[in-house]
């Protein structure tokens, strides 16, 4: 009971791997995911500051540290299944949350209950912080598929995630989405590649949409 059995439940999230039930050359799992998630928020959010902005970094990283914890109890859904629909979205975070709420009352001591409520919440809103752990989370997925990608993996699969992560950042309005579009997306695609697969051309058509 108390907050050893959260600490201890953070294992749980090494032994959860991203895209289940595809062929990868490299597994990750999701605490690597949110691990790489905090490095990405605090560069972009860097890049907001140098533009005038106002961070709230101590919002800004728990929110960012903590944002796929729920998946301890509900697992990796793939990204297509889970954004097929606004409903099945809906649905599967109010599961999330339920089960988040349900181990907070049952396993955190009630003088933290409020702040565990509060650091273990949803954080992609409208607010800076969360724009940025938006932008954070769809990165990593342009990371791991470009990874697959560059290294010749054809899993459709993974086409879909670089396009569609690269299309929700682009849509997004933080100066750090301009600097990553303009400046650290092209070193990426400009790398060497020994895939079949035509990176750029799929990089420029996501940035067109």
């Amino acid at each position: 009971m108390g907050i050893h059995t959260y600490f201890r439940s953070l294992n749980e999230l090494e032994r959860i791997f991203r895209c289940p039930g595809k062929f990868k050359f490299e597994v990750h799992t999701v605490a690597a995911h949110s691990w790489k998630v905090v490095q990405y928020a605090k560069t972009l959010a860097d890049i907001e500051e140098k533009n005038g902005a106002t961070i709230d970094w101590k919002k800004l990283y728990e929110i960012t540290s903590s944002h796929d914890y729920g998946e301890i109890f509900i697992g990796d859904i793939k990204t297509p299944v889970k954004h097929s629909s606004m409903e099945l979205r809906s649905l599967i975070q109010q599961v999330e949350e339920g089960m988040i709420n349900n181990f907070i009352k049952e396993h955190i001591p009630e003088e933290f209950k409020s702040i565990f409520y509060n650091q273990l919440r949803e954080g992609k809103d409208d607010s800076i912080e969360g724009l940025i752990l938006e932008v954070a989370d769809k990165m990593d997925q342009v990371y791991e598929a470009f990874s697959e990608l560059q290294k010749g993996n054809t899993e459709k699969e993974f086409v879909v995630m670089y396009r569609n992560a690269l299309v929700k950042i682009k849509n997004i309005n933080l100066k750090c989405v301009d600097y990553f579009l303009e400046t650290i997306l092209p070193d990426m695609v400009n790398e060497e590649s020994i895939s079949s697969i035509d990176i750029k051309r799929i990089t420029e058509e996501a940035l067109a949409l």
